[in-house]
């Protein structure tokens, strides 16, 4: 197994999206042959200096589907210091699946060298790109115990392959949204029960989206840590907790810029390097973030930079080490082109964000 080992550095697993082939559910809303690129090519600046579209490093308009591009992805990420991949995991209703060729298929190729995990994107599947209940294109439903059951059928297979990742012997799994589960602590406690009966010491489940945390529902029990995920968990922070002045601005600037909220990069990184220590939490980061190719009204960063993002790095990978925390640190993302979360080489920047993270892991980059 690729187990996750303190006192070797602090590793970084990036977060993986496989909407890069076609599937008949997004032919059916989007259009014949849709994918994440759809979004990435009609991207266009809405105002002066707005960094879009993005481009991929010689137009490598890539599919998952090409056991070539996987392996590229694996051994660039390697090279350049990723641990592993965390794949978006999508299964709805009735076991249906969605987007599960890539993984499916890199299971099978031991030339995909790169270790991975799994999240649980536990959403309804909308043409609104935001998990709610309308314009639904495939429903989230979680059943009783014959579903979970199902469900963890089909995952075993992945957690038994020698480059799934683990801690202390467990396979590492994350769900975005629990508190969308009814059942959670039955449903939990069963595939724990599972874990054990297939030869593991259990599963390593951990909390992806800040929205629980923040909620008055929170109740960590059954999972091991939250990860604070970048950059919406230090977003969720500052509106909780940051004076009343800064929560009018960024109310204002929602509602002036025609519901885009443009927020200072430099200012969400000192706020996630400002976080208290917790034992719970698990680092998380972003190189950048624009989600406005789907939506054109989302949320961005302004002024994020490769030589930016190396520092912060390095300064979270510091504060990691002096904290004893969990030597891990999330990305968001290896591909999320279509929300400028990305660390693949792009022709405006190449691979300057790769080289970033790797020297930040290595230590290369502090005090600088």
């Amino acid at each position: 197994m690729a187990e996750i080992s303190a006192g070797k550095g602090v590793k970084a697993i990036a977060f993986y999206l496989p909407q890069f082939h076609p599937i008949s559910e997004n032919d059916r809303a989007w259009g014949q042959g849709f994918t994440e690129w759809d979004n990435v090519r009609k991207a266009r600046p809405l105002f002066e200096g707005h960094d879009q579209p993005r481009v991929p490093e010689n137009g490598n308009y890539y599919s998952l589907l090409d056991p070539a591009a996987r392996r590229w992805q694996s051994e660039l990420a390697l090279k350049n210091g990723v641990f592993g991949f965390c794949y978006y995991h999508y299964w709805f209703a009735e076991g249906k699946r969605l987007l599960e060729k890539p993984a499916e298929a890199m299971l099978s190729d031991p030339e995909t060298r790169i270790p991975f995990c799994f999240s649980w994107a536990n959403e309804n599947w909308t043409r609104r790109w935001d998990g709610g209940k309308n314009e639904v294109i495939a429903r989230q439903d979680y059943g009783g115990p014959a579903e979970w059951r199902a469900h963890w059928e089909y995952l075993l297979p992945f957690f038994r392959d020698s480059r799934y990742i683990t801690l202390n012997g467990k396979p590492l799994f994350l769900i975005y949204k629990p508190e969308e589960i009814p059942r959670l602590r039955e449903m939990l406690d069963g595939w724990q029960r599972a874990a054990k009966e297939a030869g593991f010491p259990g599963l390593c489940l951990m909390v992806q989206s800040p929205s629980w945390f923040f909620s008055p529902a929170y109740d960590p029990r059954g999972f091991d840590y939250q990860i604070r995920f970048q950059p919406f968990f230090s977003m969720a922070w500052q509106g909780k907790n940051a004076p009343l002045p800064q929560k009018i601005k960024r109310l204002l600037t929602a509602a002036g810029e025609k519901r885009q909220t443009r927020l200072d990069y430099d200012g969400l990184w000192e706020t996630a390097l400002s976080l208290p220590p917790d034992p719970r939490m698990v680092a998380g980061a972003c190189p950048d973030w624009d989600n406005t190719p789907r939506t054109k009204t989302g949320y961005m960063l302004l002024g994020a930079s490769p030589e930016k993002f190396g520092r912060y790095m390095a300064r979270l990978c510091e504060e990691i080490q002096r904290e004893d925390a969990l030597p891990l640190v999330f990305v968001n993302a290896w591909n999320e082109w279509g929300e400028g979360a990305y660390l693949e080489p792009d022709e405006r920047h190449h691979g300057a964000y790769l080289t970033a993270l790797k020297n930040a892991l290595q230590g290369e980059a502090r005090n600088r």
